[in-house]
């Protein structure tokens, strides 16, 4: 069985579908946001982050939830334009997705099984829930949403995934 992530697609903004194999070679950071949360100051934080490593094989997937208390009530382009217009952010903003539940998206399913993917057994318990994925595809570790995006923690485990 492929435990990697690189067998799932993700939907652009604009409907598109885009193949996570896309990002082979690369250390992922998949989060779920929501921009009426009170973490969304971490969008801030993730920024700095993709700032920091990403010319080093670095990118950080967005992927909205409405999931908990209503939280993403936008839609679309919306979503994308208030994180970019009040938190810079730069980094790729998905479409929105369930994230936990019988009725979550493959890649989350696959994210929170540890039979699936070999090594994480934790659906998220709220917005900003990360999950750290190596170059291959293989998810190795996730953060809690109140973990900080910058804090030494994730900044260590993404330097030695990146070495």
């Amino acid at each position: 069985m492929d435990n990697t992530i690189f067998r799932f697609s993700i939907e652009k903004i604009n409907g598109q579908k885009i193949s996570l194999s896309e990002f082979k070679g690369k250390v992922l950071l998949i989060v779920n946001t929501a921009t009426e949360c009170g973490l969304i100051g971490q969008l801030r934080d993730l920024e700095k982050l993709y700032q920091q490593y990403r010319d080093r094989g670095f990118e950080i997937i967005a992927i909205p939830s409405n999931d908990f208390g209503g939280q993403e009530p936008r839609e679309g382009e919306e979503i994308v334009k208030f994180c970019q217009t009040n938190y810079g952010v730069s980094f790729p903003v998905f479409s929105k997705a369930i994230v936990r539940g019988p009725y979550a998206h493959p890649l989350y399913k696959f994210l929170s099984d540890k039979k699936q993917n070999g090594k994480i057994k934790t659906s998220p318990l709220w917005n900003f829930h990360k999950y750290l994925v190596d170059k291959n595809g293989q998810v190795t570790d996730f953060f809690y949403p109140f973990t900080k995006p910058t804090s030494l923690r994730v900044r260590k485990k993404i330097n030695r995934l990146l070495s």
